[in-house]
């Protein structure tokens, strides 16, 4: 239980973190970051419950006021910028995340984590970023989704480094992924 809540932990600070590294605003109001492959990883990492924890944690500390979303943003007032389907997407993005890893039977953890990662946290997150930016925006969803599209190349290149990331994390410490159930041998393939 306490190796769970430090996990938890630990994947909202990454997340965090990965805030830190200068976004690239485009026109439209929404930046290009890293924060997403946070997302990502959480779900591959820890699995559905867990992964969606630390991403509730992390909007949680977000709305509380600390400036953790990238280019040091926090508050309330996040929620109502065009960024915030893609901030409250990250919840669901890591439980589908999470979900596909431990549903899908597939030999390799990095090949679990990438499929994860392009259906939690691309499909997922992107009908989330939509959808809020074209609240928000007031703009027509389908131009929502053509405004963003041009995140997919970045997206799918975070995607491929979270089933690296995870499938080298399988081969040295597999007992640290959340849904490793005893298949070692499996999952260093």
């Amino acid at each position: 239980m306490e190796r769970n809540i430090a996990q938890i932990a630990l994947f909202a600070a990454m997340v965090a973190a990965l805030g830190v590294v200068p976004p690239i605003t485009l026109g439209f109001g929404v930046p290009i970051s890293a924060q997403s492959m946070g997302a990502m990883l959480a779900g591959a990492v820890l699995g559905a419950r867990a992964g969606a924890a630390s991403m509730g944690l992390f909007l949680l500390l977000v709305a509380l006021g600390l400036p953790l979303l990238s280019g040091g943003r926090g508050g309330l007032g996040v929620f109502a910028a065009p960024t915030t389907g893609f901030a409250l997407g990250f919840m669901p993005a890591a439980f589908v995340t999470g979900l596909i890893v431990e549903q899908v039977r597939l030999r390799s953890a990095g090949l679990r984590a990438a499929l994860g990662a392009v259906i939690g946290g691309i499909a997922v997150l992107y009908v989330c970023g939509a959808v809020g930016l074209s609240l928000v925006a007031d703009k027509p969803l389908p131009e929502a989704f053509m405004l963003i599209a041009v995140f997919i190349p970045g997206d799918l290149l975070k995607a491929a480094i979270t089933g690296m990331l995870v499938q080298a994390l399988a081969q040295v410490r597999p007992q640290t992924l959340g849904w490793y159930r005893g298949r070692v041998s499996s999952l260093r393939s």
